[in-house]
């Protein structure tokens, strides 16, 4: 089967990438209103790009009325987020902060989540995510037809829950995935898991 994009609407292009393009990492946005409030909202369309500096990249459409989303305002207006990494367990929540509300309320009072300061940094972390990286915003534009944003962020630190981590030989940190457990997203309303974990040797 061959599928030319060019002959699909853009709704169709959106669906067959999320259903090719699979598992997605998902980084869980926080940013803050204008209110001092938090805005938090899950983003799929998201890697690392350059580890000198550290950058990442998250691409963020537009609400359903065609306005910029939250999370795009926030961080272009106050330059800094942080993206966590969520686990399977917090799957439910991670969807339920997906919610659309009005501009300046927070999805975390709405989903009864928490939060918890982050030394040396102005925002918080989110209490539950076994990863937080705090970032600072680095570069933002428009790409495509459709006014989609491309930010990049360059983190400054990076908060990881000691229960997942672990120690070789040399003192060199490990995160171990299977306690990470981190989301992949998939098409449609499906996320995927780890099951077994490949170990395969480069080639010398």
């Amino acid at each position: 089967m061959i599928i030319n994009l060019s002959a699909l609407s853009k709704d169709s292009v959106y669906h067959t990438l999320t259903q090719v393009i699979v598992p997605r990492p998902v980084a869980w946005v926080l940013s803050e209103h204008a209110n001092g409030k938090f805005n938090l909202a899950p983003f799929s369309y998201f890697s690392a790009v350059c580890s000198d500096p550290p950058i990442v990249m998250i691409s963020v459409g537009k609400k359903p009325d065609g306005s910029e989303k939250d999370t795009y305002k926030n961080i272009v207006e106050r330059e800094h987020f942080v993206i966590h990494i969520a686990g399977a367990d917090m799957a439910s929540a991670v969807t339920q902060s997906s919610m659309v509300l009005p501009e300046g309320e927070s999805e975390l009072e709405a989903c009864h989540l928490t939060t918890e300061n982050v030394e040396g940094f102005n925002l918080p972390r989110v209490v539950g995510a076994p990863i937080a990286m705090s970032c600072r915003l680095y570069q933002h534009s428009e790409i495509g037809n459709s006014g989609q944003k491309m930010v990049l962020g360059e983190i400054e630190k990076i908060w990881i829950d000691e229960d997942v981590l672990s120690y070789d030989e040399k003192g060199r940190m490990k995160v171990l995935p299977a306690r990470l457990n981190p989301l992949g997203r998939l098409g449609g309303i499906e996320y995927g898991v780890l099951g077994d974990i490949l170990r395969i040797p480069r080639p010398s």
